[in-house]
C-alpha cells in the first residue's frame, strides 16, 4: 500500500534529502540548520498574524519569502548551486542593510535590555529574533566546515536578526489593546 498525501515513509529510517537531492542523516547539522529556518518562517507567521500594521505584515512576508531564497541554498550542497533560481548575493545584501539603516535611523533605540512583550506581536518579533541568531550560529558552523561556502548568507542572516529587533521595536509603538485580546 502506497501512501498518499505528505506521508511518503522516506524519512521513516532516520534520513532525509536535501533540497539538491543528497541524501542526508536527520541529525545532520545542515538539516539542523534548515530546521530552525524553517522555525523561524513559522515564527515569523505568528507575528504577522498578531500585527494590525499592513505595511508590518507586508513586510514579515517579504522576510519569509526571503527566507525562501536562504534556504534551498542551505539544503543545496556546492555542486549543485549553480541549479538555484536565486541565491543570496551583494544585492540580496544590499538591501537588508538598507532596511535595517533606515529602521535604524527612525526607530528609537531603548537603553539597556528590552524586556519582550509590550504586544504580542512585538513578542513574536523578538521570539524569531532569538530562532535567527539560533539559526546564524548554525549556518556559522557549517561555512566553518566548509559545507557552506557563501558568507553572505551568514551576513545576511545577522542583519536579519538586527532587523527583528528594530521592528519589535517598532511594533510596540502600536499596541494591541487588551479588550481585543479578550
Amino acid at each position: 500500500m502506497t501512501a498518499r498525501g505528505i506521508t511518503t515513509r522516506a524519512g521513516d529510517e532516520g534520513y532525509s534529502r536535501l533540497f539538491s537531492g543528497e541524501k542526508v542523516p536527520k541529525d545532520s547539522p545542515r538539516l539542523e540548520a534548515c530546521g530552525d529556518l524553517d522555525e523561524l518562517v513559522s515564527a515569523l507567521a505568528v507575528a504577522r498574524g498578531r500585527t494590525r500594521d499592513t505595511r508590518l505584515r507586508e513586510e514579515i512576508l517579504r522576510l519569509q519569502r526571503e527566507l525562501f531564497v536562504v534556504g534551498p541554498e542551505l539544503a543545496t550542497t556546492s555542486v549543485k548551486l549553480a541549479g538555484l533560481a536565486r541565491r543570496v548575493d551583494d544585492a540580496f545584501l544590499s538591501a537588508m542593510e538598507k532596511r535595517c539603516a533606515f529602521l535604524n535611523a527612525t526607530v528609537p533605540i531603548p537603553k539597556g535590555f528590552v524586556v519582550p512583550g509590550a504586544t504580542l506581536a512585538s513578542a513574536y518579533l523578538d521570539q524569531a529574533r532569538c530562532v535567527a541568531r539560533r539559526c546564524e550560529r548554525k549556518v556559522v558552523a557549517l561555512y566553518r566546515k566548509k559545507e557552506i561556502k557563501n558568507p553572505r548568507v551568514i551576513v545576511w542572516l545577522n542583519r536579519l536578526s538586527d532587523y527583528l529587533y528594530l521592528l519589535a521595536r517598532r511594533e510596540e509603538k502600536h499596541p494591541l489593546p487588551v479588550r481585543d485580546l479578550e
